[in-house]
């Protein structure tokens, strides 16, 4: 086994997650197996009780483990499925060597940080690396793990000394070492400065660790006389001083990497040289170029409860972009604070109101994700009402689906009081109520978590459509709360139509409106499995439904042929949504001969061959999102702040 550990210095939010992601990508691409570790230094056992706010997203993994979002880049860029052991907490090693005490497994010595805890921790390491995320048996060739947080930060002390034993242990031709630091340009004097990447690396080797490669964030390239002193100060190879300057969309990095040679450098280091191909990355490089030459817009009205941080929704983020590009549009996103659309605001905050108001109708669909809480619950069931009853494309996940059956109960069924018992305790019509496969009193994975099975109850319904007309389909869930069975067939009766349920029949997990254009709703979460390259069936129904394309784009349609858009058509055929079964046909489409034929689709074929390295050179465009009518800039943690969005596409 291989080891590349990648860690960060001078200031949190470089992007570690996106450069682990693309080194594990371009290794993958040159014919290894890649797996990824995570390791968090915070003493939480997992990011499940954390708020969005504060750390992002809570990303949903198959085995029901809720872990950093850097684990979703890695399973979006290397098409892998991880487990909950393969993202590392402080509290998770420290609850295992003391659950090894308790058991009297250290025979009554003193238990330590060292030996005990660093030995926990390269353990843990060595016993991840071997466990199979790509559907293959046996271990990967390679584990990449990334080191959370900055070099110097006391809660990284334990890990930093494990990891100089580990590279020890595991012998030096096992170990690559790859540190990402900052290149900051001053305004005042315009020049590169190199010294807080000296000064991290010297961090860095006085505890023990030494880089065999650095990746220098900047917001252009560096210059060849920055790469020499960095080369002198910091006792690494010129040639493996690797720049990643803002690219208009992250796509791009794998690519940079595999620019500068950063795949040999590691090689060499590993010594795998000779034992591998060239990168084989046509149809990412396809992808990449053709996201920056979208134009034609599509508008997506997210309604939320966090929209000031866009990573609270990141993977919900990835997915519209995924089928946005796999239906050749350019994403816009209007972020609308779901309590703005109320009538409370309309009476404190006139102006937003009206603004949040003005985004909602402006879009072309509207998609309601999940959360917890009632905050901003009353405008989320505004804003289902009116894409019900202005018959505008609607997609509902988790929380959204339940507020779109409660907003059915109200209007439709007359019960005026019809809530969630976890909104309203006492309700005389409870549509939503807590399901007994979690705990009400505690709070840390509780939940009814990860990977279950879906059965549909039609094939003609537009979801089992979307999904190739299987039987059943495996998606990731995250909820205590769920439709009340006992109120379905009322519901059913009225018009709504429960397509999708579990194998007992008795939890609702997906509901469609009849005779509306595209009204879905979820209880699971399909944008934890969306991929670059195998977009989300249903985000892919959503973004079609906004375009007017959905009954050309649905299986069995004959218009489907003659579709004007080709990039649209092109890739949805190309590209087979994620989440259905595995016995999902597969269409094998050589990468160049698909690649050729959706840029002549687009019109594009010959601004593809003018060479695509002038093109990453591009300057990048604040990514920004229009919050309540005003352009904002977001607070984006590492993979969507460092290498921006996409250029032009307002996230």
């Amino acid at each position: 086994m291989k080891y590349v550990l990648v860690t960060g210095g001078v200031v949190s939010g470089l992007g570690k997650g996106v450069t682990a992601s693309s080194i594990g990508l371009l290794l993958k691409a040159c014919g290894l197996r890649v797996t990824s570790i995570k390791i968090d230094p915070y003493l939480n056992t997992d990011a499940g009780t954390m708020s969005p706010v504060e750390h992002g997203e809570v990303f949903v993994l198959d085995d029901g483990g809720e872990v950093d979002l850097d684990l979703g880049n890695y399973e979006r860029f290397l098409d892998i499925k991880l487990t909950r052991d393969n993202n590392i907490t402080t509290g998770k090693i420290y609850q295992d060597v003391i659950d090894r005490e308790r058991r009297g497994d250290y025979l009554g010595k003193t238990v330590q940080v060292v030996p005990h805890i660093t030995d926990a921790i390269q353990e843990w390491i060595e016993r991840v690396a071997q466990i199979p995320v790509d559907g293959e048996s046996g271990p990967a060739d390679v584990c990449v793990i990334e080191l959370g947080g900055t070099i110097g930060d006391i809660e990284s002390m334990p890990f930093i000394e494990a990891l100089g034993q580990f590279s020890y242990r595991v012998g030096s031709h096992n170990f690559c070492l790859i540190h990402v630091s900052l290149v900051p340009v001053l305004n005042v004097v315009g020049e590169q400065k190199t010294k807080p990447t000296q000064h991290s690396v010297r961090g860095l080797r006085c505890l023990g660790l030494t880089p065999h490669l650095i990746a220098c964030r900047s917001t252009t390239a560096l210059e060849e006389n920055v790469k020499t002193k960095v080369s002198q100060f910091c006792h690494v190879q010129k040639e493996n001083i690797i720049t990643l300057y803002d690219v208009s969309n992250i796509w791009h990095i794998p690519l940079l990497l595999r620019d500068q040679k950063a795949h040999e450098a590691i090689f060499k280091v590993l010594n795998l040289q000779g034992l591998t191909r060239e990168p084989e990355l046509e149809e990412w490089t396809s992808r990449a170029e053709i996201c920056d030459m979208l134009h034609e817009p599509v508008r997506i009205a997210m309604v939320g409860k966090y929209t000031r941080l866009s990573d609270a929704y990141l993977s919900v983020i990835k997915a519209l972009v995924h089928a946005s590009v796999a239906r050749g549009k350019k994403l816009f996103v209007d972020w609308v604070p779901a309590g703005d659309l109320e009538d409370a605001t309309a009476k404190e905050n006139p102006d937003a109101y009206k603004a949040a108001w003005k985004l909602l109708k402006g879009a072309d669909g509207v998609l309601v994700p999940g959360g917890f809480g009632d905050r901003g619950v009353q405008g989320k069931i505004l804003a289902a009402k009116y894409a019900r009853e202005k018959r505008i494309p609607f997609l509902g996940i988790c929380l959204g689906m339940q507020i779109a059956v409660i907003e059915f109960a109200r209007s439709v069924l007359g019960l005026k009081d019809a809530n969630s018992t976890e909104f309203d305790p006492n309700t005389k019509n409870p549509c939503v109520i807590f399901m007994p496969e979690g705990s009400t009193t505690h709070m840390g994975a509780t939940m009814r978590l990860g990977s279950r099975r879906t059965y549909f109850q039609s094939t003609e319904c537009k979801s089992a459509k979307l999904y190739g007309n299987k039987r059943f389909i495996d998606e990731r869930h995250r909820h205590r709360y769920e439709v009340n069975p006992e109120m379905v067939a009322r519901l059913e009766n009225a018009g709504l139509s429960f397509t999708g349920k579990d194998e007992t029949g008795q939890r609702m997990e997906i509901v469609e409106l009849r005779n509306h254009p595209y009204f879905i709703g979820v209880q699971f979460h399909p944008e934890f499995k969306s991929r670059p390259g195998k977009p989300s069936a249903l985000f892919i129904g959503l973004i079609a439904a906004a375009c007017g394309q959905l009954d050309a784009f649905l299986p069995g349609s004959e218009s489907k042929r003659n579709i004007p858009n080709g990039p649209a058509n092109d890739m949805s055929q190309r590209h087979i949504p994620y989440g259905a079964s595995n016995d999902m046909p597969q269409r094998n489409i050589p990468n160049g001969a698909s690649n050729h034929m959706f840029q002549a689709a687009c019109g594009q074929l010959e601004s593809f061959f003018q060479g695509s390295d002038t093109k990453r050179n591009v300057p990048n465009g604040a990514a920004k999102a229009y919050q309540n009518g005003a352009a904002t800039k977001l607070a984006n943690r590492a993979q969507d702040n460092a290498y921006s969005i996409f250029n032009g596409m307002h996230l």
